[in-house]
């Protein structure tokens, strides 16, 4: 399969690493244009005063600069969404930016968030992005894939989401490096080992996934669509 335009969907910066940094490190170097766009600020939600809020917005932006020209995309772009609390905002102005950025790039595949991440702000994004890419003539996403995040995905409790149950993986055996770099870009969101958000839990998981499909790595997803 063929991706040409990718759009990747996500939540705060770090997410598009986390997920699916490999995968985008392959399909750049396989002749993609993969562009990332962030749907909410990732900091406001933090306790720190006004000055402190703003450093961090621009800091983490720098990161998310600096972890996305180490994967090669052609760009990036940041929304204001309120970080942990678009649950907030009405589900049509979500939609409506996702539109938005679908319109821009005119993307013929997206990658976004799992419908049953324990972040709140993952999951709102997740409907959004279902319901911009309903299948109607004409549209130009022909594939749509949901990705992993760790800290969130794995914790959320049986029964209480979807279940992450991978269908879709990509061998991440040589650019897995470049994942672990560019998220190495992102020092201030992660923890120390045996956090999942750690380099060490990122790598074990990539090693995991890719041993489950018989490679040294793998990111892994779920198919919601594809159009051949």
């Amino acid at each position: 399969m063929v991706h040409n335009s990718v759009l990747v969907l996500a939540a705060h910066p770090d997410d598009e690493v986390l997920g699916c940094g490999g995968t985008i490190a392959k399909w750049v170097d396989a002749g993609a244009r993969v562009h990332v766009a962030f749907l909410a600020d990732g900091v406001y939600s933090r306790q720190a005063d006004a000055h402190a809020q703003q450093a961090e917005l621009l800091a983490r932006r720098a990161a998310a600069q600096k972890a996305c020209s180490i994967l090669g995309t052609q760009s990036v772009s940041f929304g204001d969404f309120p970080d942990n609390r678009m649950d907030t905002i009405p589900l049509l102005d979500v939609t409506q930016a996702v539109e938005a950025l679908i319109g821009i790039h005119q993307p013929d595949t997206v990658l976004t968030h799992h419908a049953g991440d324990v972040n709140i702000d993952h999951r709102r994004l997740h409907e959004a992005v279902v319901t911009a890419c309903r299948p109607q003539q004409g549209h130009p996403v022909k594939t749509l894939l949901c990705f992993e995040v760790a800290s969130s995905t794995e914790w959320q409790l049986p029964g209480s989401g979807p279940v992450f149950a991978p269908n879709w993986f990509v061998d991440i055996s040589a650019t897995l490096a470049r994942k672990l770099e560019a998220l190495d870009s992102y020092a201030g969101e992660l923890r120390a080992w045996p956090h999942p958000r750690s380099l060490q839990g990122v790598e074990h998981l990539a090693r995991w996934r890719g041993a489950t499909v018989g490679v040294d790595a793998a990111e892994a997803f779920i198919l919601g669509r594809q159009l051949a």
